[in-house]
């Protein structure tokens, strides 16, 4: 029960906060010609090419109070300086947060740049014509349209976040304690460290039931409502 309310919590920030940075660094890069831009993309997508035990290590490397950010910002001359979130059990799903964002946010962008780039010019152009603000322009007309790109996200966010077990294991081992553990890597334990294959199964069960519900209501969203539109 504890792994499914950390990955629980997981999911919603990693979910909300991936949508809302790469909502923004979508509308910003949203524009005729942005100086560039191919690089940019490039840049920031290439994190989703890399393996999640690589992303796992890095990210390690990086929060490591003794030779990571910790360490340069002190030796910078700030003395008092505390970033160590892998070794303090209550916020240790954080900074695996942190890595997962940076692996996954390059994909999401992608997927809201090309669905603002997919919205007709007229409706842009009929909207500066009537005179309404841009802001109320992305929240009355533009966010309702990418309705599709914000479900897709989620199903993209949600069956990485279900499946995720090599990022913890690379990057907390589930530590410090079971702070970070998720539940594959609960189900793994139990079947073949604990040699406990009635809980890993019925752990593993309760995963999929997690999925279907997650896609069900996708699929009638996109499916229903192309049928009645028929």
């Amino acid at each position: 029960m504890a792994s499914c309310n950390r990955k629980l919590g997981y999911l919603w920030h990693l979910y909300v906060d991936t949508n809302v940075l790469n909502w923004f660094h979508s509308c910003s890069s949203n524009r005729p010609k942005v100086r560039f831009e191919n690089t940019f993309r490039t840049v920031i997508l290439y994190p989703y090419a890399m393996s999640f035990v690589v992303t796992g290590l890095v990210w390690q490397w990086i929060l490591n109070p003794e030779f990571g950010l910790e360490r340069i910002v002190r030796d910078l001359g700030w003395e008092s300086f505390e970033f160590n979130p892998l070794y303090n059990s209550e916020i240790a799903i954080f900074g695996v947060l942190i890595a997962g964002l940076w692996q996954g946010s390059g994909l999401v962008m992608v997927l809201m740049l090309a669905g603002l780039r997919g919205i007709d010019q007229e409706i842009w152009k009929a909207a500066r014509i009537d005179g309404i603000p841009t802001w109320k322009t992305y929240i009355l007309i533009i966010i309702p349209m990418m309705r599709p790109v914000f479900i897709t996200t989620l199903v993209i966010v949600t069956a990485g976040i279900v499946k995720v077990y090599d990022l913890i294991v690379a990057q907390t081992s589930g530590g410090p304690g079971i702070s970070t553990e998720v539940p594959a890597k609960y189900v793994y334990d139990a079947m073949f460290t604990a040699q406990n294959l009635g809980q890993g199964f019925a752990a593993s069960t309760m995963m999929l039931l997690t999925v279907v519900i997650v896609v069900i209501p996708w699929a009638i969203l996109e499916f229903g409502g192309s049928k009645k539109s028929v």
